[in-house]
């Protein structure tokens, strides 16, 4: 049994991140805190330590380790090695998702977008 493991290890076998290159990242942006102190990514993680992870602006995720993995899992044993305290996810608005969204670019020239280019433009919106 193991009794200690990096946070960005951990974090990718628990899904929280797709890769270990994406937890990694977000512990270098100071995204990622353990007992309520920012974690680097080699930060050793124990049972019943409290992690947080910022996910958005508005919403962070907070998870209390329950078992230690370094291989990783089938997605339905994912949530046994924790236990999740976040509070819920808010909802936003489809406007408020519009204003975060980079505008659509077009090349100097193209004129203006057919109906199908507008269709192919609203679909990478949403």
């Amino acid at each position: 049994m193991l009794e200690s493991v990096r946070i960005d290890k951990w974090l990718m076998v628990a899904r929280v991140f797709k890769t270990r290159a994406q937890a990694n990242r977000a512990c270098v942006l100071g995204r990622v805190n353990v007992n309520d102190t920012r974690a680097k990514p080699h930060r050793l993680l124990r049972r019943g330590d409290r992690v947080e992870i910022e996910v958005d602006s508005d919403w962070t995720r907070i998870l209390v380790v329950q078992d230690l993995k370094e291989r990783p899992v089938r997605k339905a044993e994912a949530p046994d090695l924790y236990q999740d305290e976040s509070p819920p996810r808010p909802v936003r608005d489809k406007i408020d998702r519009l204003f975060d969204a980079a505008p659509a670019r077009r090349e100097r020239g193209t004129g203006r977008p057919t109906k199908r280019d507008r269709r192919k433009m609203e679909r990478l919106r949403d």
